[in-house]
Formats: structure tokens, sequence, C-alpha cells
């Protein structure tokens, strides 16, 4: 039987969300329903559908009263609303039904494995965090009766009850379960632990999966763990970490860790590390395994550190994820492409070969809010390099964004203090890039709130958010020095 906070939430969302019209959002990248979205949970592939479930407050566009927003898809970039998987109805999980994972089942259901959150001793206590298992067809869950399926008995010694969350669940070759969860020792460095279970609701502590060593922030928040390329590939969003060179310079921001996984000891042993993003607004990243075989991942298109000072106070709505990505492993390196399904959705190709550019340079056909832009920028000559190249983007007569390339520096920033932002926050972000004499390939996926830019292949990736209004189109280039263009725009989805 369905609790009346779940029939409420269901209730309000449908007639509230329904109220924003499809112009006042993104074109191909989820946003919530109606109020708050940040992580997205249970990404997985159900009953012929992607699921994207996601950390939802629908009744106000802050975060509090988490519950499960749920959305599916055919492709990864069309979404069709579903009413919310789970309240905070029960009472291991009052505070909040926190980030969690899917995984289908023998018999055909699904199987949500969660963090529960209630407040110890009262309201002013301290947030209790346990794991918590619903079973459902897709549309409907129930929460198992047993709830709370791992809780602070079964942490080895010194860990916190208090910071135990994020268990990312997966199936065995064997047919049982694993699952890896996010705890921290009590000076707060975050360790990560593997569980597992016979049939999805007993689950028992294997081993330390991975430690922090100090060296990546605090609490480890929002792991995953899979196989990619021939290696193991650990994701975590550490918080507070120190900026190392022009890595890591978030705070609450994103790791790869990629090595090898020792089954019988149950134990990852790293043995390189990088970002996942470079860019602005990136956290909490998930990833499935596509009936192909391709290995995606998704994440939250946002910052903590912003949250508040956003310039979206007339929304509906606060949040968005990422385009999906496909991972893969070169050099020793994780590499992102957008999802190959993006293709199909170009359209009217504009393309300009071999352009010298100069001084606030307007190309005809090269404008947009919803565009892909395949750039490839390189000195005129060996003997003549360019000491920077500059694309303004999302412009008007008053605002636009910049996204800029130093050679001589292999420096790539994004910045977008001319947006038309009402505070002083975080406005940009500078990532190192593979010096190449001068010369970068971009890939550039512009919706109407945001900016992917994926650097030479996929080596590197920046993603911000853009509080410019859509109708800032123009897109203009400038070179200090002289550079050559090659460049092809293609409107996405017919909206440019």
């Amino acid at each position: 039987m369905m609790n009346h906070s779940l029939i409420f939430a269901r209730a309000y969302e449908k007639e509230a969300g329904g109220t924003i019209p499809a112009s006042a959002r993104p074109v191909f990248h989820l946003t919530p329903r109606i109020g708050w979205m940040n992580d997205p949970n249970g990404f997985s592939y159900y009953q012929g559908q992607y699921h994207l479930f996601y950390q939802y407050n629908p009744y106000d566009t802050q975060w509090d009263a988490m519950h499960w927003g749920h959305a599916v898809s055919h492709d990864l970039l069309h979404w069709t609303y579903l009413p919310a998987a789970l309240a905070p109805d029960a009472p291991y999980d009052s505070f909040g039904c926190f980030s969690g994972s899917a995984v289908e089942m023998p018999d055909g259901k699904q199987l949500l494995l969660y963090t529960g959150v209630r407040k110890e001793g009262g309201d002013n206590g301290r947030e209790l965090q346990t794991q918590c298992v619903a079973v459902g067809d897709g549309l409907d869950y129930r929460k198992y009766d047993r709830n709370p399926v791992l809780v602070a008995e079964d942490l080895p010694d010194g860990l916190s009850p208090y910071d135990f969350r994020d268990p990312k669940v997966w199936r065995m070759p064997d047919g049982g379960y694993r699952c890896v969860a996010g705890a921290r020792r009590m000076d707060r460095r975050g360790v990560l632990l593997l569980f597992d279970s016979a049939d999805g609701f007993r689950w028992h502590f294997k081993s330390i999966l991975a430690e922090n060593d100090g060296r990546f922030g605090l609490m480890w928040e929002c792991p995953d763990f899979f196989p990619l390329d021939g290696k193991s590939v650990l994701f975590v969003s550490p918080q507070d970490m120190l900026p190392e060179g022009f890595e890591y310079h978030n705070g609450n921001g994103t790791v790869c860790q990629i090595g090898t996984f020792d089954e019988e000891s149950g134990r990852f042993t790293p043995e390189r590390h990088q970002a996942i993003d470079y860019g602005i607004d990136f956290y909490a990243p998930q990833t499935l395994l596509t009936p192909d075989g391709r290995r995606v991942m998704i994440g939250w298109m946002q910052n903590w550190d912003t949250c508040k000072n956003t310039g979206y106070e007339d929304r509906q709505w606060f949040g968005q994820m990422t385009l999906p990505r496909e991972l893969s492993l070169r050099n020793g390196r994780l590499y992102q492409q957008p999802i190959r399904e993006l293709a199909q959705y170009r359209s009217q190709p504009v393309e300009y070969k071999n352009v010298s550019v100069s001084a606030c340079m307007n190309l005809p056909g090269i404008e947009g809010r919803c565009v892909e832009l395949d750039l490839h920028i390189r000195p005129e000559s060996a003997e003549t390099p360019y000491h920077k190249f500059t694309m303004r983007f999302a412009q008007d007569d008053q605002y636009y964004s910049v996204l800029s390339y130093r050679p001589h520096e292999s420096l790539l920033k994004i910045d977008r203090k001319f947006s038309g932002s009402r505070r002083a926050y975080i406005h940009q972000r500078r990532c190192q890039v593979a010096s190449r004499r001068g010369e970068i390939r971009l890939r550039v996926i512009l919706d109407r709130f945001s900016i992917e830019v994926f650097v030479n292949d996929g080596e590197q990736v920046m993603t911000a958010t853009i509080l410019t209004d859509p109708s800032a189109r123009r897109i203009c280039f400038e070179a200090d020095g002289k550079a050559v263009m090659d460049i092809t725009r293609y409107s996405l989805f017919q909206e440019d």
C-alpha cells in the first residue's frame, strides 16, 4: 500500500510540473519535473528502457526532504517523467531517501538500494545513515519490510554510522550481488566498503575496497566501481579536496582512479588518478553498461558552492544532468565522448575550412544555443605562433561567456563572469591540456543552459551551466596572433 507522503508528492509534481513549458527547460539535458534535483540515482537499463532516478525535492528549488524523482528514456536524450519513486515516509528514512542505485533481479523486478537517513534523538540530533531496499516494476516500488539492510553494526570498527551512504550495486556472474558504499573514519577520511549478498536483501561486509590517505579530501561520496578496457576503475566524489596543479579545483569534486582489483582480498590498488571533469559544474557521476556493451556515465551538472547563488530565482526547477558520455581508457587516461546517439539529431551543417581568425569575427551560420561545434585550431605556421584563441558564446549586446586557449601555457579556460550573474561566485576554471604546438581540437555541445567541451577527442572535459537567457545566440572568435580554424556547426534537435 502506497504511503500518503508518496501519493501527495506524485499529485503535487504532476500538477506543478505540468505548468513548466518545454521552452523553459534544456532541450536534451534532464531537469527535475519540478523543484530541486541533485545526484543521479539508479542509473540503469530495465525492461527495454533507460531509467534514471535522482535526488529530488519537489516542493522547493532548494535542497530539502530528499525524495527519488524518476524518468525513462529510449536513447538517453529524450526523457519522459514517471511518478516519484520514493518519499521519506518510513522511520528509518524520515530525514530523506538519499543516493543509491538499481539492479534487475532474476524474477524481473527492479531492486533499489539507497541510503535512508533519520535524525537520531529527534530533529536536533545527528543524521544516522543506513542502507535500505525497495523493489518494484519500473513504476511503483515497495520498501522492504525488514529495512534497513545495512546498519552501524555491519561496519568495521572505527567507522562512523553518521557518514555511511551512497551504495552502488551490481550483479555478479554467479548470480549474487555486490555493492560499494562510502563511509568515513573518525578523522573524517573516506573509506569505501565492499558488501556481498546472495539475494539482494541480506548483506555482509566483505572488505575495505579502498581508503583515503588524506590526499583526496575527506569523506568520499557517490562511489562507482566497474571494469573498463582491461582495468578496474573507481569513481569517487570527495569533499574538501585540495587542488594539485590544475587538477581538483572544485573542493567538492570528482576523482577517477585507474588500477587493479584483487578478488581474493577484495582490495583495489590504484595506479593512476585524474579529475573526471575540469569545468565548474559536475558532481556525483554514476555509470551503467548499455545492452551493446558501452560504459556510459551521467553526472549532476552543478556545483555545491554555487547552489544558493544561481540567478534562477524565478524558475520552478533547479539542477540538471550532464549529457551522457561514453567512457574508455587510452594511454592510461579516462576518455569521454558524447553518446553516439546524439549524432542522429544533428542537422543543418555549416562548415568553414582554413579560416584566419581575426578580432571579433562572426561567421555566417555559426550561432545558436542548441548546437554542436567541432573546432580544429592551430597556428598559421610554425614560425608564427598565436598567443590566445577566444570563443565568445551565448552572446547578446550585454552578456556572453568565454572559452579561451593559451597555447604557450597549454591552458584552456571557461569563464562566465559576464553571463549575467547577480553575485560574485565561481565564474571560471582552467585546465592544462596536452601540448600539441598550439593545435587543439574542441567538440562543444551547447544546450539552452549549459556548455560541455570535449578536448582532443575526449581526453578532458569541461562542463558549466550558463546563466544568460537563451535568446543570446551569437558566437564569435578572436585570436591574438595568427591562428587558423576549421569549424563545423550543427543544429541539434532542429532547435537552432
